[in-house]
């Protein structure tokens, strides 16, 4: 029923923008016929605003793959930088938040743990929206921010480090089976800010998947319960995600070894001072507006760099 209710949709998109143009072709007609000047003009913007759709549509069909469709997991974690990659982490997840509010997505926080000053040591949120997973895949790895340190007294330029991971949802009736023997489950006193509860009772949750190693850890609920839950989402779609990069690195053994996403290896860097640019090392997408970007408007960097790993795969498969 899911993947029926999606290709409904899509069908429906583009019977619209049949639609539209069948009435627009027979209103230009009609327009040149009794040489409507004024109507001619706004038929123009008309052409405009339906070439956009067609636009954004025909870029939909590149977000084919097996999970593009579901909603995304995104989590951001601090590395490099102390309280400045703290607060640039907290700046990093702001900015997806963002963008994802002005897409008409839902965004539910599931974890967020406070910095010891400011910002955040991570923070992961759940992105619902038609094709969340397939524009933020590209998203993953480490990004890096240069800028004059508003933690420093003496107010010099620092490099800060972040680390983002992006996860589509899990399929609970698929994708991977976690056995609960598996599991070391781990309770404590939640840390940072919060009330009573938070702070007296051993609120938080901490699951490891023995086998992976894999950690999650959750606190951000006032009920041990609810945090167990929201750790058991996040660590299932890290097990997905898991499974996608080894099925992906035995379709593509010619490309060579994997390299996996870490600190020094970063994928964007945003440059506040001593100018202003924002520049994708994948796609070399580059922007001066580096606020806009900071402020959510990262939709022309997500195509870039989408467009280039489709062109990339299709130069490896010929």
């Amino acid at each position: 029923m899911q993947t029926l209710s999606s290709m409904k949709t899509e069908l429906e998109a583009w019977q619209d923008v049949d639609g539209s143009s069948e009435s627009l072709v027979e209103l230009l007609t009609l327009a040149i016929d009794e040489s409507d000047e004024t109507m001619a003009h706004q038929l123009s913007d008309e052409y405009e605003r339906l070439m956009k759709k067609v636009e954004q549509l025909e870029f939909d069909l590149q977000l084919s793959g097996e999970y593009d469709e579901r909603p995304g997991i995104i989590a951001v974690k601090a590395g490099a930088g102390g309280v400045d990659a703290q607060d640039w982490a907290q700046m990093l997840f702001r900015m997806y938040c963002r963008w994802a509010e002005k897409n008409g997505f839902v965004v539910e926080i599931l974890e967020e743990t406070p910095g010891d000053e400011a910002g955040v040591k991570s923070a992961t949120a759940r992105i619902d929206g038609r094709h969340a997973y397939g524009y933020l895949r590209s998203e993953r790895g480490v990004h890096r921010l240069v800028r004059l340190s508003p933690f420093d007294s003496d107010h010099r330029r620092h490099t800060s480090f972040a680390l983002v991971e992006v996860l589509p949802e899990p399929d609970e009736q698929e994708d991977v089976t976690i056995d609960p023997d598996d599991l070391r489950i781990d309770v404590f006193r939640a840390g940072g800010h919060g009330g009573q509860n938070v702070q007296k009772n051993s609120t938080a949750v901490r699951i490891t998947h023995i086998p992976t190693n894999l950690v999650v850890a959750v606190q951000n609920e006032r009920s041990q319960l609810q945090n167990r839950d929201v750790a058991m989402r996040i660590l299932h779609a890290r097990l997905v995600d898991l499974e996608m990069q080894r099925r992906a690195e035995e379709r593509t053994k010619l490309k060579g070894d994997h390299i996996a996403a870490e600190f020094g290896r970063q994928v964007r860097s945003y440059v506040l001072h001593p100018y202003q640019m924002v520049k994708d090392h994948r796609s070399d997408y580059q922007t001066g507006n580096a606020q806009g970007v900071l402020d959510g408007d990262i939709d022309d960097i997500l195509k870039a760099n989408l467009s280039s790993q489709v062109e990339e795969a299709a130069s490896l498969s010929e």
